[in-house]
């Protein structure tokens, strides 16, 4: 459980609000996602506005309609979208269609593995394509909330009512359930495979150590959590739904269980987004009411990067060697910061 943040008397921080390139992308953002240095952001309909270092924007159609969900391992973005789609965009603004479903049902999650292979749900179902081609599918106990492709070997969390299914696609096996009352919706591994954690529709996490499927509690948020973020090394979980950043402890081998949260960077404004930096011990966060601010793990000192006065920030993420951040916010906002 969380305690109760005082924010005190803030002392003036740092800003770089001037350091930032504005980009007038002309689509919602939902989420940004790099291919390499070309900044690619999704749209909530159709189209995704691609953004190169010297700050062109190019737009994509890859959708018929609304975009659900996207996800990407840096050499590809994958979509679905309620046009029964899932469609592959790469570096050079090329899509293809990976997969139509069959009775034309919404994709509502995506998930890649670094060895190509991608996953994807319409309804009950989840579906695996392994990277030469092979698919298989899997019926979920009820509408599949979440996916997530554990960091080793090919296994897929399915996150769904009342706890999350764990299913090896190549092998016969019975797939193994992880129990927990409610709703849970995004699932991630840490990056050392020893814990899975889920989002709930209620304003909490839950996590399992995977050795012994023991339970970890995340409870006390004053909303839902829609972004999560592992810091550099997964030392720590990030997450929104606070109007601090909450960071869950996951050094010891018993993860967050029994220990307190880190509250950093207090604001009059709920955390809506958050991206740990790929190889230092910083992360930005987003808010909303539209702040960006980049904050020191270790000590909490903040770098503001945008100013407060628009809508919720809904995109932000940094490139692979951690040198440019984006951002997008839900009035069509965009910037990029050389960092």
């Amino acid at each position: 459980m969380m305690t109760q943040f005082d924010p005190g008397e803030r002392p003036s921080i740092a800003s770089i609000t001037d350091q930032v390139r504005r980009v007038a992308i002309g689509v919602t953002a939902t989420a940004v996602h790099f291919l390499g240095d070309t900044a690619v952001f999704v749209g909530a309909e159709e189209n995704a506005a691609m953004v190169n270092e010297a700050g062109e924007v190019s737009k994509v159609a890859i959708h018929g309609g609304a975009i659900l969900c996207a996800a990407s391992d840096g050499k590809r973005i994958v979509t679905g979208g309620d046009d029964g789609k899932v469609v592959a965009l790469n570096a050079k603004g090329e899509t293809s269609v990976l997969a139509t479903d069959a009775r034309r049902r919404w994709i509502d999650n995506v998930a890649l593995h670094p060895d190509g292979a991608v996953a994807w749900s319409a309804g009950k179902t989840a579906f695996v394509r392994s990277g030469k081609g092979e698919e298989k599918a899997f019926d979920a106990p009820s509408t599949v909330g979440g996916l997530a492709f554990a960091p080793k070997g090919l296994r897929v969390a399915i996150a769904h009512y009342n706890g999350v299914t764990l299913w090896f696609p190549n092998m016969a096996a019975k797939p193994e359930f992880l129990e927990w009352a409610g709703s849970h919706l995004a699932v991630t591994f840490s990056p050392d495979n020893k814990f899975l954690v889920t989002a709930m529709h209620e304003p909490a996490l839950h996590g399992w150590r995977l050795a012994d499927s023991r339970h970890m509690r995340m409870s006390g948020y004053p909303g839902r959590v829609r972004s999560m973020s592992w810091s550099a090394g997964g030392k720590g979980l990030a997450t929104s739904g606070a109007d601090t950043v909450i960071i869950w402890p996951f050094t010891s081998k018993d993860g967050p269980m029994g220990k307190e949260p880190a509250m950093l960077a207090p604001l009059q404004a709920r955390v809506s987004m958050v991206a740990c930096h790929p190889k230092q011990d910083i992360m930005a966060a987003g808010y909303s009411d539209g702040t960006v601010l980049i904050i020191r793990l270790e000590d909490g000192a903040e770098i503001l990067v945008r100013r407060n006065g628009s809508e919720a920030v809904s995109a932000l993420a940094w490139n692979a060697k951690g040198t440019l951040l984006a951002f997008g916010t839900e009035d069509g906002d965009a910037g990029m910061l050389e960092f």
